[in-house]
């Protein structure tokens, strides 16, 4: 692949992934470097102050997963099947262009499929700790990040000053005030929006070459909505159900779970994934004398099943069930992902002592469930 060039099935792709190959190939021919991200943990802050673009990698359908399968092995994590699918057949315009992968070893399955995906593309992957509690976790995670901000310099020939980090930082925090201010919507009775619309706004942040662009169309779009709901607009029924959904990343249930809520007379009023609010109120200490410890600091306070003990995760999912009045909680875990679906029981059980209706969906991105998990959805949202 030349940095410039097209892929050569690229006259097979429809109309909108098209799009997404011309902007990333006009990206780079103006000069753009792009680093695709797949997790949270990912300080995206030193990618901005490398000049770089972060993007999120294509991975959250199942259309690439059989090719993905030829390799990897079929009990896996469909994310990271997606992953590497789209990697290997050059469909995900963000992974063909992208000058470098910056992955995290979250779980098993994620790092042993990155040292395939090496074999593709020029990979880095942050090793993080297993534990926040451990009085050398930060230590261990700021060299980490340290690193990462060393490699961009070595690869790109890129300087990475303190004062590009705080601008990064104030950027940064501004987008995720913005989301939070969106989110924030939801707690109107009724809500002032449908969570599919604020599940796809959050989806749809992580494809942007653009970041201040990005988060002026955000905080238009939550005065948009806030000025609509002032004057009475009401997109929600007041009887729908107020869902929180929890567990793994729901990028690529959007509809198979999401909407469905939406359909059979729920409304999803908090997204309390890795992506969602409980890592969105987290914000980088700007004013910090060490700004990239503070950045490190800002991420490693995210909470995910991949850490243990992670009993923090549990309680901040109960509090945000009782800021947003939420009569249920649906945990979604994606098929073979180990470390929530372990946790899992741990959430249903403090679901069932805070007197919280719980359901847990065990899916993946492929169709075949549909029925079922509709049917589940449907008598969950009737019981409440």
């Amino acid at each position: 692949m030349t940095d410039s060039g097209l892929p050569r099935t690229f006259e097979d792709f429809n109309e909108a992934r098209k799009r997404g190959f011309l902007a990333a190939k006009e990206y780079k021919e103006q000069g753009g470097k792009l680093a695709g991200c797949l997790c949270s943990y990912t300080p995206l802050e030193v990618i901005d102050a490398a000049g770089m673009a972060a993007i999120g990698l294509c991975g959250m359908s199942d259309e690439a997963i059989p090719d993905a399968e030829t390799v990897l092995p079929k009990n896996l994590c469909p994310l990271i099947k997606g992953t590497y699918g789209f990697a290997l057949t050059e469909k995900c315009p963000y992974t063909y262009f992208s000058d470098i992968v910056v992955g995290e070893t979250t779980c098993d399955g994620k790092k042993k499929m990155y040292e395939l995906l090496a074999d593709l593309k020029d990979v880095h992957v942050l090793h993080l700790p297993q534990s926040q509690a451990r009085s050398y976790a930060a230590d261990i995670w700021y060299e980490e990040v340290k690193l990462l901000a060393e490699e961009l310099e070595r690869r790109f020939g890129a300087h990475i000053a303190d004062e590009r980090l705080r601008a990064a930082a104030r950027l940064r925090n501004r987008y995720r005030r913005a989301l939070v201010r969106l989110y924030e919507l939801q707690l109107n009775d009724p809500p002032a929006v449908h969570g599919v619309e604020l599940m796809s706004t959050l989806l749809a942040s992580t494809f942007s070459f653009d970041v201040e662009a990005f988060v002026e169309r955000l905080e238009a779009l939550a005065d948009e909505r806030e000025r609509a709901y002032a004057a009475g607009e009401r997109p929600v029924s007041a009887s729908a159900k107020r869902i929180l959904l929890t567990g793994c990343p729901s990028g690529g249930v959007i509809n198979k779970v999401g909407k469905v809520i939406e359909e059979h007379g729920g409304v999803i009023v908090c997204l309390d994934d890795c992506s969602g609010e409980r890592a969105n109120r987290l914000l980088v200490d700007e004013d910090a004398d060490d700004i990239l410890r503070a950045i490190a600091d800002r991420y490693l306070a995210i909470n995910c099943s991949v850490m243990t003990p992670n009993g923090a995760r549990i309680d901040n999912t109960v509090d945000l069930a009782r800021a947003y009045r939420a009569d249920g909680v649906v945990e979604v875990v994606l098929q073979a992902c180990h470390t929530f679906n372990v946790e899992s029981a741990r959430v249903q059980r403090r679901m069932e002592d805070e007197g919280i209706p719980y359901l847990k969906l065990e899916t993946d991105y492929s169709p075949g469930d549909g029925g079922q998990v509709g049917t589940r959805l449907a008598a969950f949202i009737e019981m409440l």
